[in-house]
């Protein structure tokens, strides 16, 4: 049945006037949307619409509703799992390879992890992009077979596809070309319509703030957060977010094979600290109480060094990687990884020998790693997986003639070069140490 296309202009017109939507009319709305029946021009129109009026909490929680509801909605009844089915999501950054350990260690405490990821978005990397750097791995699987590795390890993750949200991929791409992306409201419905369409019992939101972040204001990730909790818990799926920092990179590495070594380090015990360790622990830990597999964060940082110190997050990762089409010996196996013809150190610029890294521009540093090939700088472009960057300098060390900024893997002379100055350049020095406290976790926000 078709949707009614002259109450669309109204539904625009009241809300351009400031007048709370109905739940109906914003249902109206949306199957509009996905059936094609309302325009491109009607979204642009109710989009701005909503940036000058805003939408209220229960507009935004039924806004999500509508578009969770456009597609499929997976369904775990028949499955029988003996534990909730729990995710996070990041909202991107450079270095950010928490979802690899992340949910290994969720599946190893009792969750099932049905993790739908996206692909790298200007200077962020995206999961599929580095899962890919895994020999023979379907990021594509049928739902069919995504749902049953859920259930057989604990975890799996995979790409978007257009069956889930449909609305939003519609609604999305045209606030792309319409400067109406910022809309909290808009994100809001945009983000948990396609975790609702995973099925989620539970949702932690990983909020990323700095200059490697695409929010660089604490108070707008604030506001994003908080509407993100509301929205998500009054929809039925409870929601809580952590704000982190993204003002230097996350991992030591940034670039698509290089991050799946590193999360493999932190999987076998190889690398037992750092701000990588620190974000995915807290993570793990807020949603281990949050799904109720953990009575406290005391008894959750005991499971999450449990499920580490005994191997099993790191057996359920390999059983997943060869759940999904991957080697069965990724952990002990770093030769599946494609190598760059070129690994060389880049060294400080010229008269910043022994002073100290007061800042970064994280944002460079990611861009470095697209310039280099391991991003996209147009849709649909190939990538390559084995460039990158790793062993960064962080704020707060010492340059010396043995400690260089970064070291980068390139494909060939030229392209070292083009990284090198935008690394050199992305770099702060000074005479003297900054004291400044290191918050990686900045705070956490709940409905």
């Amino acid at each position: 049945m078709g949707v009614d296309e002259s109450l669309i202009p109204e539904i625009i017109r009241k809300k351009r006037d400031g007048l709370a939507l109905s739940s109906a009319e914003i249902k109206r709305f949306v199957q509009g949307v996905t059936a094609n029946e309302v325009t491109d021009a009607q979204i642009a129109a109710f989009s701005m619409a909503s940036i000058f009026q805003d939408l209220d909490r229960r507009e935004r929680t039924d806004l999500t509703l509508a578009m969770r509801d456009s597609g499929a909605v997976l369904s775990w009844a028949s499955f029988h799992l003996n534990g909730p089915v729990l995710d996070k999501h990041s909202t991107g950054g450079v270095g950010d390879t928490v979802s690899f350990i992340l949910a290994p260690i969720l599946a190893a405490c009792g969750g099932y992890v049905p993790m739908i990821a996206g692909r790298g978005l200007a200077h962020t990397g995206g999961t599929i992009d580095k899962l890919e750097a895994i020999p023979g791995y379907n990021t594509s699987p049928t739902v069919h077979h995504f749902q049953k590795t859920v259930r057989e390890v604990g975890f799996a993750i995979a790409g978007q596809t257009a069956d889930f949200a449909p609305a939003d991929r519609r609604m999305y791409a045209t606030r792309d070309v319409t400067a109406t992306v910022e809309q909290y409201g808009l994100i809001t419905a945009s983000i948990l319509s396609k975790k609702l369409a995973a099925g989620l019992d539970t949702l932690v939101m990983d909020i990323k703030v700095g200059s490697g972040a695409f929010m660089t204001d604490v108070s707008v990730a604030r506001e994003l957060a908080e509407s993100l909790c509301s929205v998500g818990t009054r929809a039925g799926m409870p929601t809580q977010a952590l704000l982190t920092d993204m003002n230097q990179p996350l991992a030591n590495s940034a670039g698509n094979a290089l991050e799946v070594l590193e999360a493999i380090q932190l999987l076998t015990g190889e690398v037992t600290s750092g701000r990588l360790w620190d974000v995915t622990v807290a993570l793990a830990m807020q949603n281990l109480c949050l799904s109720g597999l953990a009575a406290d964060e005391q008894a959750a940082r005991i499971q999450v060094h449990q499920a580490l110190a005994s191997g099993r997050a790191a057996a359920l990762f390999e059983r997943s990687v060869h759940a999904m089409g991957g080697p069965v010996d990724v952990l002990s196996k770093p030769s599946y990884f494609e190598s760059a013809a070129v690994i060389r150190p880049v060294m400080a610029p010229d008269g910043q020998l022994e002073k100290w890294i007061t800042g970064v521009d994280t944002r460079a540093l990611g861009l470095a790693v697209v310039g280099l090939g391991g991003g996209r700088t147009k849709a649909g472009q190939a990538i390559d997986h084995a460039v990158g960057c790793q062993g960064w300098l962080r704020p707060g060390e010492r340059v010396t003639k043995d400690r260089p900024l970064a070291w980068i893997h390139a494909q060939n002379e030229d392209a070292f070069q083009a990284a090198s100055v935008r690394i050199q350049s992305a770099f702060c020095f000074d005479d003297e140490a900054q004291q400044d406290v290191d918050l990686v976790v900045i705070e956490t926000h709940t409905a």
